[in-house]
């Protein structure tokens, strides 16, 4: 639809480009324009171009050196390549990675508010790399430490393994929720959920589902960002001839077997019925 510009039909003005034209750097004979689409590889050419210039001075200044040093004539130290670049190296490596970590970490408190772009772990914590020296602890020395003395820390234990969990005094301390749980092995309730009458580590006669749930909650903890590992408890033998703790919630009932109901038995004498008919009617 050119002809709505030029109704007259007046032939197209010649495209006449303002910009000087330059020999092309890849192709000989030829010459391109210095418009900013070509600027890039006109200047790569002339830094080229420069950096040929400087080794070949450098070439005939390393001749002319080699000469004097042939006819037993003081020279100064030899000059370096000038332009050798030089390749980068670990050193270079790391500090390339420093930077990026860097505008990594900065970037996030800038768009999240915080440091780690909201990502919390134990892997966050000096713990987890510089962990407490490990000690044992036996049934009674662990019971001070179910929170009733503010100045101690609080600590639980699961299958043997005691853990540091001072951080949620309010679901572990006096009046919490799971302050059962604190001060004693109570691995046999982490399963069952009975947190009053299964304050042991006893484990016998439990499912293997129940048994699935007592590593559930060893992972959790060995997992938490907040809690630390602290030490193990030393557990007397259990008896093998002493009873195995009692469920805390009895056996549900088997339902017995519903009788079938009307509806059913209706249905049913109607098909008999239905059954009947369809014979005598064969019969007929």
């Amino acid at each position: 639809m050119s002809w709505l510009g030029n109704p007259e039909g007046d032939p197209d003005p010649t495209f006449v480009d303002p910009n000087p034209k330059v020999p092309d750097p890849s192709i000989p004979d030829r010459m391109v324009s210095t418009k900013r689409a070509n600027k890039p590889f006109l200047v790569y050419k002339e830094y080229r171009d420069r950096q040929a210039k400087l080794r070949e001075e450098w070439l005939e200044r390393k001749k002319e050196r080699e000469e004097k040093l042939a006819r037993g004539e003081e020279v100064g130290p030899e000059e370096p390549d000038p332009t050798y670049e030089p390749e980068v190296g670990v050193l270079g490596l790391m500090k390339f990675l420093v930077y990026v970590l860097l505008f990594i970490i900065c970037t996030g408190k800038f768009v999240t508010g915080d440091w780690m772009w909201g990502y919390d772990s134990k892997w966050l914590r000096v713990k987890t790399y510089f962990p407490e020296q490990e000690r044992l602890f036996s049934e009674s020395f662990l019971a001070r430490f179910d929170g009733s003395q503010e100045l101690l820390p609080l600590y639980l234990a699961i299958d043997g393994e005691v853990y540091d969990v001072s951080s949620n005094r309010r679901v572990y301390g006096p009046g919490g929720s799971y302050h059962n749980m604190a001060g004693v092995d109570a691995a046999r309730a982490f399963a069952t959920g009975c947190f009053a009458q299964h304050r042991t580590h006893d484990l016998r006669g439990l499912s293997e589902g129940e048994l699935k749930s007592v590593q559930h909650w060893k992972d959790f903890f060995a997992n938490h960002k907040d809690y630390s590992r602290v030490g193990r408890v030393i557990h007397k033998p259990i008896d093998p001839m002493s009873p195995v703790p009692e469920p805390c919630r009895p056996p549900k009932a088997k339902k017995p077997d519903k009788p079938p109901s009307k509806s059913a038995s209706s249905s049913s004498a109607a098909s008999d019925k239905a059954s009947k008919d369809a014979g005598k009617h064969q019969e007929l």
